[in-house]
């Protein structure tokens, strides 16, 4: 027979279950939309908005593209949100593995978040 903390944890670790499952559902269908968008537009208009092989390539002029309306740079931000998607998983994991007072799996979660952060800035600035 259970006890009634141990029912808590369960319950609770199927709560943070089904966000994760809904942080990316909504993170692919919102990346997906914002990827249309742009192919959309990009169709529309018959141009990228820059000129020749210029493209965004440092996440301020992918903003500064995005509120040009200039199609590639809708397209890389939702190229930018899709590979965000599971890092937002990552972090709702860690609080998971709080919650379940799992000491081992948050200190490996956080650890797998910061080489993801640390990855991401190489890929950035190509240190």
């Amino acid at each position: 027979m259970k006890n009634s903390g141990e029912e808590i944890k369960k319950a609770e670790m199927q709560k943070v279950e089904i966000i994760i499952g809904k942080v990316m559902q909504v993170g692919v269908f919102v990346a997906a939309t914002v990827m249309i968008i742009g192919i959309l537009i990009l169709f529309v208009s018959g141009n990228s908005g820059y000129e020749g092989n210029v493209h965004p390539h440092d996440f301020n002029s992918i903003i500064s593209g995005v509120l040009s309306l200039k199609s590639y740079a809708i397209i890389m931000s939702g190229l930018f949100l899709l590979i965000l998607t599971p890092v937002l998983r990552v972090v709702v994991s860690i609080y998971a593995f709080v919650v379940a007072g799992d000491k081992l799996y948050v200190w490996i979660t956080t650890a797998v978040l910061i080489i993801l952060i640390i990855a991401m800035v190489i890929g950035m600035y190509g240190i």
